[in-house]
């Protein structure tokens, strides 16, 4: 194994009997030795977006879809990588943060400061997989407990994988209506494809109502009218 940890990740030769163990002094224990993560400071202006879900499902897909534009079908699993891109919002700078979050319960305390850090929050589940459905309940209502009123909070429920339309097992109706329960949006997404992932980020930052927050959106067509529509908020430079 590896001595270090590279922006969160588990090493690609990790094996999967490594053991992890979360400490409260800030440091994880990985198979008895101690390993150190570099926080990187925090500026007061960063619009956070906390992506939450089980593990496979396409968390850091989706997310490195949106921010580099690829896409790797090897599977490696994540304890926390941190994204950021550099927005204008009312002419200052400022940062778009996404925090791609670990699979795994081991680290309880990691996920509680996500939540309590966060603006917006993405919970992402598989459509061939019932069970990561089930698995964000806990999340949701952990979400809910901490930040109270959720009236304010943009929360995405989103469907990924849908391009794996013979595996499905989740209808698009059934996510629709566990989103409407949770009075939270939703959305079938594919990272392979890149099917309806800009416009999840999209949506997610139109529905923050504490500041206006959005991104820019690209083509020539309506060009004028999409600047003015965009005047004073917040767009990726």
């Amino acid at each position: 194994m590896a001595a270090g940890i590279s922006n969160g990740s588990v090493p690609q030769d990790g094996t999967a009997g490594d053991v992890w163990e979360q400490r409260d002094n800030g440091t994880l224990k990985l198979n008895n030795k101690t390993v150190h993560l570099r926080v990187m400071p925090e500026a007061s202006n960063d619009y956070r977006v906390v992506v939450f879900g089980a593990g496979g499902v396409g968390k850091s897909s989706l997310v490195l879809r949106f921010v580099r534009g690829t896409f790797r079908e090897n599977y490696i699993p994540t304890i926390e990588d941190t994204y950021r891109q550099v927005i204008s919002c009312d002419k200052n700078v400022c940062t778009l943060q996404i925090t791609d979050t670990t699979g795994s319960h081991q680290f309880p305390a990691m996920q509680r400061l996500s939540i309590t850090k966060g603006h917006a929050f993405v919970l992402v589940y598989s459509i061939t997989s019932r069970q990561s459905l089930e698995e964000l309940k806990p999340i949701y209502d952990q979400i809910k407990d901490i930040k109270c009123n959720m009236d304010s909070i943009p929360v995405m429920l989103v469907g990924n994988k849908c391009d794996e339309v013979p595996h499905r097992e989740i209808s698009m109706q059934e996510g629709g209506e566990l989103a409407k329960k949770w009075t939270v949006a939703h959305m079938e997404t594919s990272a392979k494809t890149n099917h309806n992932v800009k416009e999840l980020f999209q949506e997610l930052l139109q529905m923050e109502k504490r500041r206006s927050v959005s991104l820019q959106v690209e083509g020539k067509k309506g060009k004028s009218r999409r600047r003015d529509k965009l005047k004073g908020k917040c767009t990726l430079m």
